[in-house]
């Protein structure tokens, strides 16, 4: 089989489980039942015109906690709320100001892709503009001596460069204002506030991290003092979680910026950014949460006793976050469900600040490892396709060429030797593989006891699948040798056995199953080519497929028949195999004739070649479970549905392989015949 195609990480859309704004216009029937008074939009909208300060400021408050109910959105966009805050932005008030953009990041946050793109067609990008100008014009003119006092002019452009953030991740339309208004100088100047301002200089570091993914236009005008301020950042050695998440988030920035850096100082860059990824994943979660959590405890016994209100406002607010990270609707992403990311954690009260590091430490290893899988993809654009477009190309898979043309559909995975060779120096695939273990359970624990805590347990199993999938990212881009030979591969598969097959049953959590499943075919897949014997017995085998095949997400049941697959093979050619051989035929004809979708289908067959390719075992096998007439009887159905389906649903370089895999279907019939009939 061939080498699975390694996706690229986008930047995660906000979250979108809040009525879009499509939603909007078929709520106004129920709103209008309910009348005026049972939402507070209209009350709050009007008081934002009211002479004194105080009660606009109060008005921007309450609609910024009013919107994270996120229920409560579609009222304040059907009375023009972004045109009416809007103006805010550039009060008189600085603590309008701030409360206004607050609301407005809120929204953005909590309403979605579609409120988002909604912001920006109601021109909210003019005014953030000006005030993030206004902002860093007065930077200087706002310094202020006292140490522990805040600056209320960063406390503005926070709000500001977070909405900006916010708005870029989620509209092309304000990724290209964004281009276009040079605010590229206005967010590093906020970056470069990191000594002293470490809050604003997060949120200038995610923002960087967002716009320069994917944007040649941006990096055209990227200049010395940009990759200078990033490369402070990185440079930096000042201790503490949230400093390891800001250069992580400049290390990004800076492979997002690969192509624009000047060739004498690539490799030293690329090392550098390596070295900073390397030192976020040597942090051990499981130790620091824990310790974390009681510092929290021991800070809450020393200090004065607080209101009800006071107290009760973190604990809602995280047992919400709580809610919508586990509730979370799935969404059709390229044909297979995807969770939207459900990440509020930026959204905490203040007053949780080691619950705003342990989040931290958490969202940087999770942005380590997604940086590290980027590294690991080629730049081709058809890295989102179909990981079945790998198909077979083994040399001794089957006579008559049975295989010409499929396997060259794909370019071979590699990686430059600067990234390979820093990936290596630093012991990037040994940390990866140590991260794919989950957290201990006493950590587990700890989180669940306490609501502001539990939504950590959500983000350690995202750190794990991103662990996963770096991994086959690593296994797909690297040979053997590099990885640490026959002992370390074999080492790997046994880990990644334990992760599927030690608990009483195989874990059902689709992000997951889809991490572990594609690692371990990356893994038997170099196995394989290894002869270094497999580690999974056959009822472990029929057990994962089974529940494979239950699965909603293609990429799963994809990866968990290319598994059968490669397995078998490698059975066939081992002797008194034929009745475990049967197993898997008839496992695989069963996706073959059932799977609603073709792209599983094509890999199942292209898997029963596989399997049934050469040796008497597989001839036994084949013979038993009559698995000639089934293809013939496959065969019309297969060709049928290609024509029926094929266009429309998939790419033109998707339908080659499917008609690759149609042709070698019926070559694969006549080789039976033959075999057959001795």
């Amino acid at each position: 089989m061939g080498k699975s195609k390694t996706t690229k990480f986008k930047r995660p859309h906000f979250n979108s489980v809040g009525l879009p704004v499509t939603a909007v216009k078929e709520g106004d029937g129920e709103e209008e039942e309910h009348g005026d008074d049972s939402c507070p939009a209209a009350e709050l909208l009007e008081k934002l015109q009211s002479p004194s300060a105080d009660v606009r400021e109060f008005a921007c408050a309450s609609i910024s906690r009013v919107v994270q109910q996120s229920q409560t959105i579609p009222g304040f966009l059907q009375r023009d709320a972004v045109r009416r805050l809007g103006p805010m932005l550039l009060d008189r008030s600085l603590a309008v100001r701030e409360t206004a953009t607050g609301a407005l990041r809120n929204l953005s946050a909590c309403g979605g892709q579609e409120v988002c793109e909604d912001m920006v067609k109601h021109d909210v990008m003019t005014p953030l503009t000006a005030l993030l100008r206004e902002c860093c014009a007065g930077f200087e003119s706002a310094i202020v001596s006292m140490k522990d006092q805040s600056n209320a002019v960063e406390d503005v452009a926070n709000e500001a460069v977070h909405l900006l953030w916010n708005l870029c991740e989620s509209s092309s339309q304000a990724l290209s204002v964004f281009n276009k208004s040079g605010l590229l100088d206005v967010v590093v100047q906020c970056l470069e506030k990191h000594p002293h301002n470490l809050e604003l200089a997060i949120s200038a570091a995610h923002c960087l991290h967002t716009v320069t993914e994917d944007n040649p236009e941006l990096l055209c005008s990227m200049n010395t003092a940009v990759l200078g301020a990033l490369e402070n950042v990185l440079l930096s050695s000042q201790p503490g979680v949230t400093q390891t998440l800001l250069r992580t988030l400049a290390a990004g920035t800076l492979w997002n910026m690969k192509s624009s850096l000047p060739a004498a100082r690539q490799a030293e860059t690329v090392n550098a950014v390596v070295a900073t990824l390397s030192q976020c994943l040597d942090l051990d979660a499981g130790m620091l949460i824990p310790e974390l959590r009681q510092a929290e405890e021991l800070r809450h016994r020393n200090a004065p006793a607080v209101s009800d209100i006071e107290g009760q406002a973190p604990e809602e607010l995280a047992e919400e976050e709580m809610i919508e990270e586990e509730e979370a609707p799935k969404q059709k992403r390229n044909g297979k469900a995807a969770k939207v990311d459900n990440d509020f954690s930026d959204l905490l009260p203040r007053g949780k600040e080691e619950l705003r590091e342990a989040t931290a430490l958490l969202t940087a290893q999770q942005t380590s490892l997604e940086i590290i899988v980027n590294m690991c993809c080629s730049d081709d654009p058809s890295d989102d396709e179909w990981e079945e477009e790998s198909s077979s190309d083994e040399s001794d898979m089957g006579p008559d060429g049975l295989c010409d043309g499929v396997s060259n559909l794909m370019s071979p995975l590699c990686l430059s030797a600067e990234v390979q060779g820093a990936l290596i120096n630093h012991s990037i695939p040994q940390k990866v593989l140590k991260k794919t273990e989950f957290p201990k359970k006493e950590t587990v624990d700890l989180c669940h006891q306490n609501p502001s805590w539990r939504g950590l347990i959500k983000k350690m199993e995202r750190v794990q699948s991103r662990a996963l999938t770096c991994l086959h990212s690593i296994l797909s881009t690297m040979d053997a040798e590099s990885l640490g030979g026959a002992t370390a591969l074999q080492e790997a598969a046994q880990h990644l056995s334990s992760l599927v097959f030690g608990a009483p049953e195989i874990p059902k959590d689709e992000e997951f199953l889809e991490a572990v499943i594609s690692a371990m075919r990356s893994l038997l897949q170099m196995i394989a080519s290894k002869n270094i014997p497999q580690c999974m017995t056959p009822q472990q085998l029929m057990s994962l497929s089974e529940t494979a095949t239950r699965c909603d997400v293609v990429s799963v049941r994809v990866n968990a028949v290319a598994i059968l697959g490669i397995t078998g093979s490698t059975l066939a050619k081992e002797k008194d195999t034929a009745e475990t051989l049967q197993m898997i035929g008839n496992a695989l004809l069963q996706v073959a004739t059932r799977d609603a979708e073709l792209v599983v289908n094509g890999e199942a067959l292209d898997a029963l070649f596989d399997v049934f390719a050469d040796g008497e075992e597989a001839e036994t096998a084949a013979k038993n479970i009559s698995l000639l007439p089934a293809l013939k009887t496959l065969q019309p159905v297969f060709k049928t549905k290609i024509r029926k389906e094929g266009k429309g649903k998939y790419s033109p370089q998707q339908l080659c392989v499917l008609d690759n895999i149609r042709v070698n279907l019926r070559r694969f019939i006549g080789y039976l015949e033959k075999v057959l009939k001795k």
